[in-house]
């Protein structure tokens, strides 16, 4: 009747594959303890990687039921409403998790990234710069920040920093393939065949590997 391993035994399951015993465990602790914020954002977050959203944002709102100020449950009910083509509740959710983590969560790079991936999908390039530059501030470590800015900047015609964005990217996860397949488009922009050429090659020997991985 401990929560706590319950927990611990939900997310060791999770992290092996075993999705539909994790879940029960999950329910086994939020049904020792209903009012557990990080059973119930957990298992939301289950249900998301599943792609199950509807009952991934139900059970996110419990999180925030219970509390008002969760940013992450804001920023993955973002997620999921994306997910299901309601872009705008969307941005809703995303702008209120940046609200909570502007000057409380520093470190949280998280709601700028993900609202710049869903306005370079609307063409909302300059915005989207702005965000993924702040969520690199917040998270200089993160590859996937340095590549959607690499993007933004790529479709703003201002290719020269692009590449830097791009390299940057590549250096911070060799194993991440976007960042090489767009910076080989850039290349191709500027004129560089051979650059272009390289990172194309780069892409497919890195997907593959990746595709090799998960098999």
């Amino acid at each position: 009747r401990l929560v706590p391993a319950w927990l611990v035994l939900a997310n060791t399951l999770y992290l092996i594959g075993k999705e539909n015993d994790a879940e029960r465990a999950f329910l086994r602790a939020i049904e020792l303890d209903p009012k557990n914020e990080d059973a119930l954002y957990s298992l939301g977050r289950l249900y998301y990687q599943q792609n199950r959203f509807e009952v991934a944002v139900a059970q996110l709102q419990r999180v925030l039921a219970l509390n008002p100020k969760s940013y992450k449950a804001w920023d993955n009910l973002g997620l999921c409403y994306e997910a299901l083509g309601r872009e705008d509740d969307a941005i809703r959710h995303f702008l209120k998790a940046l609200e909570l983590v502007y000057k409380d969560h520093r470190d949280y790079d998280w709601p700028y990234a993900n609202l710049a991936n869903l306005l370079l999908k609307r063409g909302e390039n300059e915005k989207a710069f702005q965000l993924a530059s702040e969520a690199a501030v917040r998270n200089p470590a993160s590859a996937r920040n340095f590549f959607l800015a690499g993007k933004a900047l790529s479709r703003l015609e201002k290719l020269d920093l692009a590449v830097k964005w791009l390299k940057q990217s590549i250096e911070l996860d060799p194993t991440y393939p976007d960042p090489r397949y767009l910076l080989g488009q850039v290349f191709m922009k500027q004129g560089l065949q051979e650059a272009a050429q390289r990172e194309f090659a780069a892409f497919e020997e890195v997907r593959a590997k990746a595709s090799r991985r998960r098999r």
